[in-house]
């Protein structure tokens, strides 16, 4: 009897071409909430957007704001709606504000990634240089890698949103700034994220992409957008890692 070789064949050929996209990397920008942590694993990401809802009504604004809109489970969702609706405005920085407390409330009861935590340290002491470059506030971003012991990691380098809200990704202004800071070759870095935004800020920058999904719908999400290279497990990366040394 013949042994099906197949499965073994194409964890070969998914190794090979992660090796291929690793190898030339000096320089690493991840997103934060996904390739680094689930942000809102303990503190549902759906009652901050409930939070954000009722403080607008709270000021008399419920009509700023669809039936689609009110319900929706994202924040970043009624975020993006009142910047649609009164760009630049006092409003947009209040509640932009209001969110980043949100945020700060939720870094200690984020769920690291698998994984990520000791990728990130031996990205590290291999010699590569790392940033973040994330939609969420660059102050929740530092409060969670000082958490875990990782801010000497990316010695500052966090680039995320400001009230400015029309930076945020898919433009890829965070991520061209953190590679502005590192001195950083397109050519020589590599951006990880788990949304089709991600994947468009990278290329828009030409930074090659690594998409990271941890379910099969976020990996469908991510290959529909065009992404060549998605894996399930930040451990294939780890490994890879680890066969340099």
């Amino acid at each position: 009897m013949t042994p099906d070789t197949t499965q073994t064949d194409a964890v070969t050929v998914e190794t090979e071409i992660l090796r291929e996209l690793i190898a030339p990397v000096r320089y690493v920008v991840f997103d934060f909430d996904g390739p680094i942590c689930r942000l809102f694993a303990g503190h549902s990401a759906e009652q901050v957007a409930k939070d954000l809802v009722a403080w607008l009504e709270g000021q008399g604004l419920h009509g700023l704001l669809t039936d689609e809109e009110r319900v929706h489970p994202d924040p970043m969702v009624v975020l993006y709606a009142i910047n649609r609706r009164r760009p630049r405005s006092d409003l947009v920085t209040e509640l932009e504000e209001r969110f980043t407390q949100l945020e700060l409330k939720a870094v200690a009861s984020a769920m690291p990634t698998a994984y990520a935590d000791p990728l990130i340290r031996t990205w590290s002491a291999l010699g590569s240089r790392l940033a973040v470059a994330t939609n969420n506030s660059p102050r929740t971003v530092a409060g969670y890698l000082a958490g875990r012991g990782l801010t000497g990691c990316f010695s500052r380098h966090i680039y995320g949103r400001t009230s400015d809200l029309d930076l945020l990704k898919p433009d890829p202004h965070c991520l061209n700034r953190a590679l502005g800071a590192l001195g950083a070759t397109s050519s020589a870095a590599l951006m990880i994220g788990d949304t089709p935004t991600d994947l468009i800020a990278a290329e828009r920058a030409g930074v090659p992409f690594l998409g990271y999904a941890r379910d099969e719908d976020k990996g469908r999400q991510l290959r529909d957008a065009g992404a060549r290279v998605v894996v399930r497990s930040l451990e294939a990366v780890l490994k890879v890692l680890w066969s340099r040394t």
